[in-house]
C-alpha cells in the first residue's frame, strides 16, 4: 500500500494547489490513499490566533480531487461551520481532547482489500486541555491493517518519544502543526515510519503561511491593534508531503519526502 500524507493546508491557495495536483501525484507515485491535515484551510479570524478551520465545501472539494481522509488539530473547532466540517465521515480531529468536543478522533477506511486506520493525536503544546496522546492511542480498539498517526504538536522531542512508544504498533507517525518541515524521514527499529514535521502546503514568505508583520511587532513588544486583519503570506506555494510504502505486514518499507518538482529522499533507516 502506498500512502501520500500532506501537511497543514494553509488557506484557499493551499486547497487550490491540491485540487490541481493531487490527481497527478496519485498517478505519478501510484498512490493508493491520500491523507492531509486540513485545519488551516479557511482563515476565519482577523488574527492567526483567532482562527483558521475548515469549510464543508473545501472538504468536499478535496474529497472530489482524491484526498481520502482529512486530519486536523487545535484549529478543528474554529470557523463558522466547524460542526458541519467535523461531521463529515472522512474528517478526524485529535482523539485526546475532552469528551463532548465535536468530531471523531480516528477513522478506518477500506483501501483495496485492506483497511487503513487514521488516528489524530495532539498534546498540551497545541491544545492545553489535551490528555496523554499515548494513553488515548493505547485505549483505541483498532482493526487489523496499517495505522497512520497524525501527531499535531509543537515539540519535536515529544513527537519522537511518542513514535518510539508506538514503534511496531503504528505503521507511521507523522508530525504536523509547526508548518516548518524537518529534514529526516526515519524508519524506527520495529518498522514504524516517522517524520517529526511534514511541513505546510501553502504560501511561503511569511510566518506559518501568513503575513509576517503582526508577528514581527509582537516580537518587538509593540501594539498590533491598529493592524488590519492578517492575510496569507505573499510568497510562492510549497507542498509539504511524504510518501509511505507499506508492507503486507503493516510496517514501512520506505518513507520519503515528495514534492511537485521531484522527490527528496532524505531518509534514515
Amino acid at each position: 500500500m502506498k500512502i501520500l500524507f500532506i501537511g497543514d493546508i494553509v488557506g484557499q491557495p493551499g486547497v487550490d494547489l491540491l485540487l490541481e495536483h493531487v490527481p497527478m501525484l496519485r498517478d505519478r507515485h501510484r498512490v493508493d490513499v491520500v491523507v492531509a491535515n486540513a485545519e488551516n484551510m479557511n482563515l476565519s479570524g482577523p488574527r492567526p490566533q483567532d482562527g483558521f478551520g475548515m469549510l464543508p465545501e473545501q472538504v468536499e472539494a478535496l474529497q472530489g480531487a482524491g484526498v481520502d481522509v482529512l486530519t486536523s488539530g487545535n484549529h478543528s473547532w474554529d470557523g463558522p461551520q466547524y460542526r458541519e466540517a467535523l461531521a463529515h465521515p472522512r474528517v478526524v480531529r485529535p482523539v485526546n481532547v475532552p469528551t463532548g468536543w465535536a468530531g471523531r478522533g480516528s477513522i478506518s477506511v477500506p483501501v483495496g482489500e485492506r483497511t487503513l486506520t487514521v488516528v489524530n493525536v495532539t498534546d498540551d503544546s497545541a491544545i492545553p486541555e489535551a490528555t496523554s496522546p499515548y494513553a488515548a492511542f493505547a485505549g483505541l480498539r483498532l482493526p487489523p491493517g496499517p495505522v497512520l498517526v497524525d501527531y499535531h504538536g509543537d515539540l519535536v522531542s515529544r513527537k519522537f518519544a511518542f513514535a518510539f512508544a508506538v514503534d511496531g504498533e503504528a505503521t507511521a507517525v507523522l508530525g504536523t502543526h509547526t508548518h516548518e518541515p524537518t529534514l529526516w524521514a526515519h524508519q524506527l527499529p520495529k518498522g514504524t515510519g516517522f517524520v517529526a514535521e511534514v511541513g505546510m502546503t501553502g504560501p511561503l514568505g511569511g510566518v506559518l503561511g501568513t503575513e509576517p508583520e503582526i508577528f514581527a511587532r509582537q516580537a518587538k513588544g509593540l501594539d498590533t491593534s491598529d493592524l488590519p486583519p492578517v492575510g496569507l503570506a505573499p510568497g510562492p506555494l510549497t507542498l509539504g508531503a511524504v510518501l509511505l510504502d507499506v508492507t503486507p505486514e503493516d510496517t514501512v518499507r520506505e518513507i520519503r519526502r515528495v514534492g511537485l518538482e521531484g522527490d527528496h529522499a532524505m531518509a534514515i533507516a
